[in-house]
C-alpha cells in the first residue's frame, strides 16, 4: 500500500516489531494485535515495496538485505512521526534520568534500546551507570539512581519482576572439576548477588572451594571460564558457545533461580507525559525480549 505520503506507518510499526522480536507471534503480543493481522501488515508492506523483507520458516524469521534496509527507513519514519507528535502536542519529555544497568546486560541489545530512547527523547539527559546488581540497588535506595535494571534473589520485593530464570553451574565444555580438590570458582566481587548464591550453596553442601578469578566484568568472567580456570554460574539462557552446563557428575549443589527486575520509584509503569525515568522504564519493559543475557 503506497500513498503520496509514503509507506503506511501502521504497516511499518508491525514490520519493526517483527524485525526486533524475530517472531510474528511476539510482535502481535507487543502491539496487542493478532498474529494474522501482523502477517497481513507485513505482506502489504512487501507488496508496497515490491521486495521480500523476511525469510520465514517454521523455526526462524530473518531479515533479507532489503528487509535490513527497510528497517532503517522504517525506524527513521516512525521516530520522525513521534517527534512531530510531541512537538505539536507541546509535551516533549525533558529532564534527567540516572539509570543503572547490571553488568550482565552490557553485552545484550540494551545499548540499542537506549539509543532508540535517546533518539525519541532528545531533551532527556541520560546518565548511565554500569555495575553489579547489589551495588546498583544500594545506590537506588540511597537516592543516587532513579532507575535500575538488575538481578535480585527470589523473595526480594524490590522492583518489578520481568523474568525469572534457573541459575546453572557452567564451565569449559567437556571439562569436569576434580572432585578431590576444592572447586575453582570464577565470581564477581561482593556485593554480587550471584556470588552470594554460589558461596551459600557450597557451604550448605559442605563442598570446599577456592576463588581463582574475580572480575567486575561479565566478559571477564566468561574469558576466565573459557580459559579453563574454573567454573562460574549463569542464568540458563546466558550460557555462551564454548561453555556448558556442568552435569550431575560434577556433584554441585542446586542454585535455584534468579530474577530480573526494573526497579525505581518511577519504574513500575509508564504514564502519559510522565517523568523521564518512568518513560525509560516503559521502553525497557516493552523491549525486554531483546535483552536476553
Amino acid at each position: 500500500m503506497m500513498t503520496d505520503l509514503g509507506f503506511d506507518p501502521v504497516l511499518l510499526a508491525s514490520f519493526v516489531a517483527v524485525a526486533q522480536a524475530r517472531s510474528f507471534t511476539a510482535a502481535g503480543r507487543r502491539l496487542g494485535l493478532r498474529q494474522s493481522t501482523i502477517s497481513q501488515h507485513v505482506r502489504r508492506l512487501e507488496d508496497a515495496a515490491a521486495r521480500r523483507l523476511f525469510v520465514r520458516d517454521t523455526h526462524s524469521v530473518v531479515l533479507t538485505p532489503d528487509g535490513e534496509a527497510m528497517l532503517g527507513f522504517a525506524q527513521g519514519i516512525l521516530e520522525a512521526q513521534a517527534r512531530a507528535r510531541r512537538h505539536f502536542a507541546g509535551s516533549e519529555l525533558r529532564g534527567r534520568v540516572r539509570f543503572g544497568a547490571a553488568e550482565d546486560f552490557v553485552a545484550t541489545r540494551l545499548p540499542e534500546v537506549l539509543r532508540e530512547f535517546i533518539r525519541s527523547h532528545p531533551a532527556v539527559d541520560l546518565e548511565l551507570t554500569v555495575g553489579l546488581s547489589g551495588a546498583l540497588l544500594e545506590r537506588l535506595e540511597a537516592g543516587r539512581l532513579d532507575l535500575v535494571l538488575a538481578k535480585r534473589r527470589p523473595g526480594d520485593a524490590r522492583g518489578r519482576l520481568v523474568r525469572r530464570e534457573r541459575l546453572v553451574w557452567v564451565g569449559l565444555a567437556g571439562a569436569l572439576p576434580d572432585l578431590q580438590q576444592p572447586l575453582p570458582l570464577i565470581l564477581y566481587p561482593a556485593p554480587s548477588i550471584t556470588r552470594g548464591v554460589a558461596l551459600e550453596a557450597l557451604e550448605r553442601a559442605g563442598r570446599a572451594w577456592r576463588i581463582v578469578c574475580t572480575s567486575r566484568s561479565h566478559q571477564g568472567l566468561l574469558a576466565a571460564a573459557l580459559a579453563g580456570l574454573g567454573c562460574t554460574l549463569l542464568a540458563e539462557s546466558a550460557v555462551p558457545d564454548g561453555l556448558a552446563v556442568l552435569p550431575a557428575a560434577a556433584q554441585l549443589p542446586p542454585l535455584g533461580s534468579i530474577e530480573f527486575v526494573v526497579a525505581g520509584a518511577a519504574g513500575a509503569r509508564r504514564t502519559r507525559g510522565g517523568a523521564p525515568a518512568a518513560e525509560l522504564a516503559g521502553a525497557i519493559l516493552d523491549n525486554f525480549h531483546r535483552l536476553r543475557t
